[in-house]
């Protein structure tokens, strides 16, 4: 099974997680964003959306969208630690209606580099515009979790579910725009609590083995 990620790919890091929970090993397969490897004809013939991340299962399956690959490549594979499906309709907002958390999705490269190219944004409007959506996506999880019956240590109970595979990437995003997470203490308790498990904390995009040396965790 081929993993096609990068270090600071956001939707690779929710997949990261998702491998880890279940115990799949992978052959990591490193696509350079910042080189445009992922508009290259090789990888282009593995996903014409040019998108990170991909899995290639060994039936030669190839799967794509983070998500859908979290639910679907693990389907078979039993948990080490639980990563429990939705059972519920109540963890699916935490992860946005489509899934992902809307403040990420509209973080990807491919936004970013049409806001500079095509809009020519100014660097602070830019940073304007992504505070903006990382702060309502951050209050919006926070009105969802605090004081729901539902939330236990992790988004719902107490195992980690999509939910918390999602909040976490979304979080770390806000950590490293210095935004302060006091004003949101659920989110910030159940981030703590994720990123304090073995498979969260390996996955971190600063952790990977393509991460520039200069940016790793120490």
């Amino acid at each position: 099974m081929k993993f096609f990620s990068f270090w600071r790919s956001l939707a690779s890091f929710r997949v990261r997680i998702a491998l880890n929970l279940k115990n799949v090993p992978t052959e990591v397969v490193f696509v350079d964003l910042d080189a445009n490897a992922h508009r290259d004809p090789e990888y282009r013939r593995i996903n014409p959306q040019m998108a990170l991340p991909a899995l290639v299962e060994d039936d030669g399956t190839t799967l794509f969208q983070s998500l859908a690959i979290s639910n679907i490549s693990t389907r078979n594979t039993p948990p080490r630690r639980c990563c429990r499906r939705y059972q519920r309709p109540r963890p699916r907002p935490c992860a946005g209606a489509d899934g992902r958390l809307r403040g990420t999705s509209l973080l990807v490269p491919r936004v970013r580099r049409y806001l500079d190219h095509e809009l020519n944004l100014r660097d602070t409007q830019q940073a304007a515009w992504r505070r903006h959506w990382i702060v309502e996506t951050l209050a919006a999880l926070e009105g969802h979790l605090a004081g729901h019956k539902d939330t236990g240590k992790f988004c719902h109970a107490d195992a980690p579910t999509l939910a918390d595979i999602c909040m976490v990437g979304h979080v770390t995003v806000a950590v490293t725009q210095q935004i302060d997470l006091k004003i949101y203490p659920t989110v910030k308790r159940i981030f703590e609590t994720a990123m304090a498990l073995p498979e969260f904390a390996r996955a971190h995009p600063l952790a990977q083995p393509d991460t520039p040396e200069a940016m790793r965790k120490s």
